[in-house]
């Protein structure tokens, strides 16, 4: 099964990105490929999959090779957002070896995070398969990679939330107790707001504060750390007052207890886990020749 993004990568987001790595990683110089390896020596090598995966990062990988020999060869044999098993040749590489050597760790730091947010974000949504709601992302994410993370999440079955703290109100507990109570930071946000340039979502902790925000007509309502019981009533109550709301649930799912949430009848839930907590996926790269 493949995961199509609902929005594509543009290299521009991440060849700096590559370029850095490289430079964290290279320094002075590759002092072991330098002693070891001929400069104009030919190799080709393959990735594989070590795990069952959805693959993220092929485009991103192949950068970091291309940026030390623009004349590499790339033979994709997957594509992002395709779900691998273990023992999988996603890609193929023929240049030389020095650069291959060279970019081989930085490559694959890239693929296997990327590639662990995708699985990881595909695991959840399979735990939801046959209810209505979606699994999104969250802020957790690795500074400089959000939108390579963000990224991943898409393939893997995901939306995303807000990209950061430009594209969306999100009034938070802390929000709320400066403002004198959540309904009123809603208040607040919504005359600052009145050309609707950025949707309102609000962070709700009881069906008191749910009832509190309604007036106000946020776009979202969150429901954080709701039991199921809780959670069902305040979707009932949102959605006999105002079906374009959309109710998100928040509070540490796992793959255990996420069902249940869904089962609720939100429309999202989000999982910080998929950015700040995957696990990077068991890939590696092997030469096989010239």
């Amino acid at each position: 099964m493949k995961r199509v993004p609902l929005v594509a990568l543009n290299p521009d987001v991440y060849r700096e990105t590559v370029r850095r790595a490289l430079a964290e990683d290279i320094g002075r110089g590759d002092v072991t490929t330098d002693a070891a390896i001929n400069g104009s020596q030919q190799a080709r090598a393959v990735l594989l999959s070590k795990a069952s995966c959805v693959i993220a990062g092929l485009d991103i990988a192949s950068e970091a090779f291309r940026q030390l020999d623009p004349g590499v060869v790339v033979e994709a044999r997957r594509a992002d957002g395709d779900r691998c098993e273990p023992a999988t040749v996603v890609a193929e590489y023929r240049g030389r070896a020095g650069a291959l050597l060279t970019a081989e760790r930085t490559a694959l730091n890239f693929l296997q995070q990327l590639s662990g947010v995708a699985t990881l974000t595909g695991l959840f949504v399979d735990a939801i398969e046959g209810t209505s709601a979606r699994i999104t992302d969250t802020r957790k994410t690795t500074p400089g990679w959000r939108q390579l993370q963000k990224w991943a999440v898409q393939l893997g079955g995901g939306v995303n939330h807000r990209m950061g703290l430009y594209d969306a109100v999100l009034i938070k507990e802390n929000h709320a107790a400066a403002a004198g109570g959540v309904g009123q930071a809603v208040a607040k946000a919504r005359l600052q707001n009145l050309d609707k340039r950025v949707p309102i979502f609000v962070e709700t902790e009881n069906l008191d504060e749910v009832q509190d925000v309604l007036a106000e007509g946020p776009d979202r309502i969150m429901l954080d750390n709701m039991d199921a019981a809780a959670m069902r009533q305040a979707v009932e109550t949102i959605r006999a007052s105002n079906q374009t709301i959309e109710i998100e649930a928040t509070g540490g799912y796992t793959l255990e207890t996420v069902r249940e949430a869904a089962e609720t009848g939100v429309d999202l839930i989000s999982i910080g886990a998929l950015t700040h907590s995957a696990p990077a996926l068991d890939m590696s790269m092997l030469f096989t020749g010239k």
